[in-house]
């Protein structure tokens, strides 16, 4: 039996080494994706298992390890040195003292393998399938969303929540953002569901809340890091309270996909607009104070966002621009 590791942070796994372990699964009986995984990094080695084992969730020859280490002891360099392989090689060795291959796509591989007494088989070295690797993924997301297996978007997606009563903005604000930035858009599903907030089921609202959720999903795996949704969980289960006086029953993964990494509320300080489906003023503006009390009760904090349209628009794109980091 061909015993063979592949080795690396994967910080964040990638398509590139999607194709370099296909290619040694190809080349060997048994595989062991070892993934190192320093003191120093945000990251855990347990998260990045994760991403692999999903990955290749069907294929019974592979195992994934983490070996954890601390950057005092262990070299933490990529650049192809002697020296540092040659520190490596003796960990690797206690690691898996009867394997006799091993497959990277560095220069570096030739010295751990000559070290180890192994054979080394190089893969890709010129990243012509796929011209990408870890560092260029961290410097810019956007650029190489492409590059990321599903496993891995699920934890390096943006999600941005616009909040908000009625009459506010949210959906064309919505729309604004998500055309400036290009990203994904997920619409706020009740209005599908509920054509009148005047006239709907607490049934209506448990829907609402499954199909939104379903869309958050969906839009993780789209063409961009970024997603702008439109309305969330909480202002469902707020018009559970408001309108039944019933907490909204949902399961924990619906509530879990909902999580955002930054919240706008929409302040009400705007022209009410009264279109034959909405709630009368009074109304709409106890429902502001139902929503703030309902995101005070989950320790959702959110950024408010006042003024007029353009204001509106600017100070959101600020607030989004700072989460990214732009």
């Amino acid at each position: 039996m061909v015993k063979a590791f592949v080795f690396g942070k994967f910080l964040p796994f990638h398509k590139g080494h999607e194709a370099m372990i296909d290619f040694a699964l190809g080349k060997c009986d048994f595989l062991t994706v070892l993934i190192c995984s320093s003191d120093k990094e945000i990251i855990t080695g347990i998260n990045r298992k994760k991403w692999i084992e999903e990955t290749f969730l069907r294929n019974t020859r592979i195992d994934v390890k983490v070996f954890n280490y601390f950057e005092h002891e262990m070299p933490n360099t990529s650049e192809s040195s002697e020296e540092v392989s040659k520190i490596w090689a003796k960990s690797f060795k206690q690691q898996f003292p009867d394997y006799s291959l091993l497959i990277t796509s560095e220069k570096y591989g030739d010295y751990v393998a000559e070290f180890m007494g192994i054979k080394h088989i190089l893969f890709d070295i010129q990243r012509n399938r796929y011209p990408i690797s870890a560092t260029q993924v961290r410097n810019n997301l956007f650029l190489n969303w492409q590059y990321l297996p599903n496993s891995v978007k699920v934890d390096y997606a943006k999600k941005v929540v616009i909040l908000g009563t009625e009459s506010t903005g949210k959906t064309v604000l919505s729309n604004q953002i998500s055309a400036y930035f290009k990203c994904s858009l997920v619409s706020e599903a009740g209005r599908e569901i509920i054509s009148n907030s005047n006239s709907f089921s607490y049934s209506d609202l448990v829907l609402v809340a499954i199909e939104h959720s379903k869309q958050i999903q969906n839009a993780i795996f789209g063409d961009s890091p970024l997603i702008i949704i439109d309305t969330d969980i909480h202002i469902t289960k707020s018009y559970s309270k408001f309108i039944f006086q019933r907490e909204l029953e949902v399961s924990y993964e619906i509530t879990s996909s909902n999580q955002a990494n930054l919240y706008l509320y929409l302040n009400n300080d705007v022209e009410y607009v009264q279109d034959g489906t909405r709630l009368s003023k009074e109304n709409r503006d106890l429902l502001d104070r139902s929503h703030r009390n309902i995101l005070e009760e989950y320790q959702i904090k959110y950024v408010e966002i006042k003024g007029n349209w353009e204001q509106r628009f600017d100070k959101a794109i600020e607030e989004i621009k700072r989460l990214l980091s732009l």
